[in-house]
């Protein structure tokens, strides 16, 4: 993933700045846990997938909290743990209404709070709230469907060979950056790679896994890799803001579970939508 300037130095071989074997061991295990809960039974996939964006949620509160800006820590927690359900048994209106819902408890959880500073507290507060918890409801949406698991799995597959094209491509071609205020190791040539490996996974889990039209694929890659790139740079920019290289270490070789899950973030909304418009639901 991205870095910010207090990186340390890569360990000797690696141009992106990660300890590679230690970041494909940790990869293979998170995709085996996630794809073998998702096999087995749907609502075991939301419980972990409740978990790691509860951590998520832990990790970005601690995060603006070390630089004085006080979000509560008991809502936003709450809202991860009644949004993701709320789109699982009841759908988006659900989730739009409990996501209402838990904005309205922070801002009365701070304004009980008192203390100066509320306005920033509150903006931060409602970030929290939808990023990530309210986006990756939409990745919950798309368990629903009778196909939800080939749904879920054309996500996931997706959001992983978005990684893998762009890492690739950008370690061994990359020359022209892409946001060098932002993230100075991201690069166009990596972007033209997450682009391909959007529009190969998503052709083949079209066509292989939920039985579409392959164009549709082609479609879901091309907008899902714009929507990565998009999610590793706003994790990028909040990350340089804090002046800070991970959000936790609590992957090794990946950092925090925020740093994993910041393209998936931006991801979910689109394939949900790509899915829902040209290969809606039975």
């Amino acid at each position: 993933m991205t870095t910010s300037e207090q990186a340390p130095p890569a360990p000797a071989g690696s141009r992106a700045g990660r300890n590679l074997p230690m970041a494909v061991a940790t990869g293979v295990g998170l995709g085996i846990m996630l794809v073998g809960s998702l096999m087995w039974r749907k609502d075991a996939f939301l419980v972990v997938a409740i978990g790691w964006i509860c951590a998520g949620v832990w990790e970005l509160v601690r995060a603006v909290r070390a630089h004085g800006i006080r979000v509560p820590l008991f809502p936003a927690l709450l809202g991860a743990l009644c949004m993701l359900p709320a789109a699982f048994y009841g759908g988006p209106q659900s989730l739009v209404v409990t996501f209402g819902l838990s904005a309205a408890a922070m801002l009365m959880w701070r304004a009980a709070d008192g203390g100066p500073g509320a306005p920033v507290d509150l903006a931060a507060g409602l970030l929290v709230l939808a990023y990530p918890s309210f986006l990756l409801g939409f990745a919950i949406l798309l368990l629903v469907p009778s196909d939800g698991a080939g749904r879920m799995l054309t996500f996931l597959l997706v959001s992983a060979f978005s990684d893998i094209g762009g890492y690739a491509v950008g370690v061994l071609f990359g020359r022209h950056p892409l946001a060098p205020s932002i993230s100075p190791k991201k690069s166009w040539e990596g972007l033209g790679g997450s682009v391909l490996g959007c529009v190969l996974a998503g052709v083949a889990s079209l066509v292989w896994v939920l039985h579409g039209p392959w164009w549709v694929g082609v479609i879901l890659g091309v907008t899902s890799a714009f929507a990565a790139t998009t999610g590793d740079l706003m994790e990028s920019m909040i990350k340089r803001d804090l002046g800070i290289k991970d959000m936790s270490k609590i992957l090794p070789g990946h950092g925090g579970v925020m740093d994993r899950l910041d393209s998936l973030i931006m991801t979910a909304p689109v394939v949900w939508a790509v899915l829902a418009i040209a290969l809606p639901p039975v």
